[in-house]
């Protein structure tokens, strides 16, 4: 068996899973968006029962095909592990009902149709013409979108009554006189007024597409969807199995959580002392956030202080902990058009016209921002982070397949990787600053905290002692939370509500991470002076998102 990079001839198998891509971007105009691949810009996916169906169809066909398929060589063998343990996962989601009642506040239907204009060109009044046609075409989608809704609603699949309010609250901010889809109209004002006229109409059809969405969900979803924010330890572990590509020990995954939130606060208040002498962790906090070495005004100087630090890593790394090709070495960041609070970051097209790009969604009136706690954050979505990892994978088509490259996205492996770069730099050296290096810590014990209330409240294990034991409430995991993240109240409240509605996604990332440290620290104790890191960071993100099970077999064997 060879896979020598340059020289590999795609085979069988990549025939299989360049169909399985092919059928992907037919299917899901919103995923042909997403991976940069033309030609479906206008149209939205069928979000109904039959459509779902017509996914899983094809998920199973392709299993299928693999099933009698022979290797022809390494990259081949991760390949049709990778796909069967993919694709048979969604499956069983889909089995479960769990696709079918997707609502959530940040990754469901409704944020999903939202969120794909961002990523549409806006700089030609053709663009804005092809935006237009998809805005007309929103309507349609949601209304299929509500009718799967109604259909898991008739088999009692239905979203927690605290995940239903939320959504239609986001349903009436998007479509309020100053909300997003109001304020995408102005964005068009520049252009001509034909073209103005288009995103006009097409807007108002949206708008009021989504407040027809928020009446089903007040009036007819609300009513039947259940207290409990619980989704039950049954559907935790296939959702925890998800994201993560690997199957843990649950219960035992939980008391790391706990361990590690207690090792963390403990480093904190190291740093603390360091700060100031006598200073307790959050009177730290606060000498920090009062600290114009620290404060940026303005979301112009925002942007432009994520630019320069993204690329300053850039040139920092290349050549010596990493192999960063040249499309790779360029990083955009912008600031989002929602407000929703976060950062997140989108993959370059498949021909790097357009670049990775790390985007903060600001939240309303926020206008001072304190780089203190931000700068890991940076190196998480930037570099060493997503964008090192998702563009290497995008760049490597002489080894991966399409599919491999741009469809193939495992939450565990995603963000594990990403928390694995923050502690990376952390260890090289680039976090030394007392600011810096608490603003890494309070990320690692806000996705500490994440592990321990996402498992413990949908599992129904016992609550810690440190609030009160005993079964979990929403109160106690606010309690924990309030402790052990360092958030504003408001961002605090939507990270809550997006652990009680987005089971085992969370955890993802600090379980991820403790993964991938595992399969390093085993490889290197397998090499023994031979190890060499830079040569385990290329051969592992050559493999592109894959189940931390499968890198596992795939770099230890």
């Amino acid at each position: 068996m060879t896979d020598t990079p340059g020289s590999r001839t795609p085979t069988a198998v990549d025939a299989i899973a360049e169909e399985h891509f092919a059928g992907t971007v037919r299917l899901s105009p919103l995923a042909a968006t997403y991976f940069g691949v033309p030609g479906h810009d206008e149209d939205i996916d069928d979000l109904s029962p039959a459509g779902l169906a017509a996914v899983s169809e094809h998920r199973r066909a392709t299993v299928s095909a693999l099933e009698g398929a022979v290797p022809a060589d390494a990259v081949d063998v991760v390949t049709i592990a990778a796909m069967k343990e993919r694709l048979g996962l969604a499956e069983a989601m889909y089995d479960a009902g769990l696709e079918a009642k997707s609502l959530n506040v940040l990754a469901s239907p409704l944020q999903t149709v939202r969120d794909t204009f961002d990523l549409m060109p806006t700089d030609t009044d053709e663009q804005w013409r092809v935006l237009a046609a998809r805005l007309a075409k929103v309507p349609t989608a949601l209304a299929q979108y509500a009718e799967s809704l109604r259909f898991a609603k008739s088999s009692g699949q239905v979203s927690p009554q605290r995940q239903v309010t939320a959504c239609v609250a986001q349903c009436e901010r998007l479509v309020a006189p100053d909300g997003y889809f109001a304020a995408l109209v102005a964005s068009a004002q520049s252009h001509s007024d034909a073209t103005v006229a288009a995103v006009r109409d097409g807007a108002a059809s949206a708008a009021s597409a989504y407040a027809t969405l928020g009446e089903v969900l007040r009036d007819e979803l609300l009513p039947a969807a259940p207290e409990s924010d619980a989704c039950g330890i049954d559907t935790y572990r296939l959702s925890s199995q998800y994201f993560l590509g690997a199957v843990v020990d649950l219960e035992e995954t939980y008391h790391w959580g706990q361990e590690e939130l207690a090792r963390i606060s403990a480093d904190m208040a190291v740093v603390a002392e360091r700060i100031r002498p006598g200073a307790t962790v959050q009177e730290a906090i606060e000498i920090l956030d009062a600290d114009p070495a620290y404060r940026l005004e303005g979301t112009d100087a925002l942007r432009e202080w994520m630019q320069e630090r993204a690329d300053g890593a850039i040139a920092s790394l290349a050549d010596t902990h990493f192999d960063i090709p040249d499309p790779i070495r360029t990083i955009e960041c912008r600031i989002a058009p929602t407000q929703t609070g976060g950062i997140y970051y989108t993959g370059p097209s498949d021909d790097f016209s357009r670049p990775g790009r790390m985007w903060w969604s600001v939240p309303q009136g926020v206008t001072t921002f304190g780089t203190w706690r931000e700068l890991t954050t940076v190196h998480h979505e930037g570099v060493p982070g997503h964008h090192l990892q998702v563009a290497q994978a995008v760049y490597r088509r002489e080894l991966l397949n399409t599919w491999r490259r741009l469809e193939c996205w495992v939450s565990g492996h995603g963000e594990g990787w990403a928390l694995y770069s923050e502690r990376l730099m952390a260890d090289l050296g680039y976090l030394d600053d007392p600011g810096n290096r608490m603003g890494w810590l309070g990320g690692q014990s806000l996705r500490a905290a994440r592990v321990v209330i996402d498992i413990g409240v949908h599992c129904g294990f016992e609550a810690p002692a440190e609030v009160g034991g005993g079964a979990w409430t929403y109160d106690k995991a606010w309690t924990l939370l309030t402790r052990h993240a360092g958030l504003e109240e408001s961002s605090r409240r939507f990270e809550l509500d997006r652990y009680l509605g987005w089971p085992g996604q969370a955890p993802s990332y600090k379980i991820g991470e403790r993964l991938w440290l595992q399969i390093r620290d085993e490889a290197a104790q397998r090499a023994g002076a031979d190890f060499d890191l830079k040569t385990f960071h290329k051969n592992a993100l050559d493999l592109g998102s894959i189940g931390l099970d499968v890198l596992r077999e795939a770099v230890l064997g």
